[in-house]
């Protein structure tokens, strides 16, 4: 029996160092398999309005190790997850992509799961509502709210803009509806008014369909599902002629496009919905960045590439 015994707990601990291993070697970098995408010659035609601008709303960041954020990123690397919005102005109404932290930030932050809480912390400025507000902003001007995806981070501040309609797709509301455990926070608001939009436009930039929401090319919408089934990408083209595109949770960090890599196991497990369509999706967005490295790629939690932004109330034209 004793032998039993010590034979059955060096098997156990074998197998623990060997998940353990196994655990690592998803932090390592490695190649990353994807369909090559049939992008076009010359970025799109764009006849963006010249009143046109965009400005970062920052409310706040996470801390966290950059070995999470992609393969490859290390474990001794500090890394700061902006959690922004970005207030587009045009003539014919504005909208804000994303919401970032609201101000009941401290009680959303206990709906996300513990393993996800122990890995980061959170600091808190100010919701992007009061911080429109502060500068006489009127949310009357809000067309609506574009998701990027329906994620606790990117949702936490829909309370504060009880008046305006958040515009999302009908993938993206059935996850929603169906109750997933990444969706519990915004299940918990009351008297949210969808607006539900198609991409009833023909293909952008290797996306087999879009929807050009002001018509004259300046912000295009694109289906970029994988991380939730209804993860959408945005592109922006600002009378400059400077080329934005958003992209939101495909990636964490702007080298998962330029490497190109997916997150380690442990932050994939949480967080994406479908893993095969996310690496399908960086590779796009790698392509996208090889053809065109001027179009500048946003991550919606890479604090270095919003800072190439204006900070509101300062606008980037």
């Amino acid at each position: 029996m004793r032998k039993f015994i010590i034979l059955l707990l060096l098997l156990t601990l074998a197998a623990a160092a060997y998940g353990g291993y196994c655990l690592y070697q998803t932090f390592q970098p490695a190649e990353l398999e994807y369909s090559t995408v049939e992008l076009p010659d010359a970025l799109p035609f764009a006849a963006p309005p010249a009143e046109m601008a965009v400005s970062v709303i920052s409310t706040g960041q996470m801390y966290s190790r950059q070995a999470f954020t992609f393969r490859g990123g290390k474990f001794g690397v500090e890394y700061i997850s902006a959690m922004d919005a970005l207030l587009v102005q045009h003539p014919k109404g504005d909208f804000l992509i994303d919401t970032g932290f609201g101000a009941n930030i401290h009680d959303h932050v206990q709906t996300t799961p513990f393993l996800m809480r122990s890995l980061a912390d959170y600091e808190f400025t100010e919701n992007a509502a009061n911080q429109l507000e502060i500068h006489e902003y009127s949310t009357d001007n809000l067309a609506g709210i574009i998701l990027t995806h329906a994620h606790w981070d990117h949702v936490s501040g829909i309370p504060d803009f009880p008046e305006v309609p958040i515009w999302i797709n009908q993938d993206e509301l059935d996850f929603i509806r169906e109750a997933h455990e990444e969706t519990v926070l915004i299940n918990s608001f009351e008297n949210v008014e969808y607006l539900i939009y198609a991409f009833d436009d023909g293909p952008y930039m290797g996306y087999p369909e879009s929807l050009d929401v002001y018509r004259d090319g300046s912000l295009v919408l694109v289906p970029i599902g994988g991380h939730t089934p209804g993860s959408v990408g945005v592109f922006l083209n600002l009378p400059s002629g400077k080329r934005l595109m958003m992209v939101g949770d495909i990636v964490w960090a702007r080298e998962g496009i330029e490497l190109p890599a997916e997150r380690p196991l442990l932050a994939r497990d949480m967080v994406d919905h479908d893993e095969a369509a996310v690496r399908e999706a960086i590779g796009h967005l790698h392509q996208l960045h090889k053809r065109f490295p001027d179009l500048e790629m946003l991550p919606a939690h890479d604090r270095r590439a919003f800072e190439t932004l204006s900070q509101y109330p300062s606008r980037t034209h």
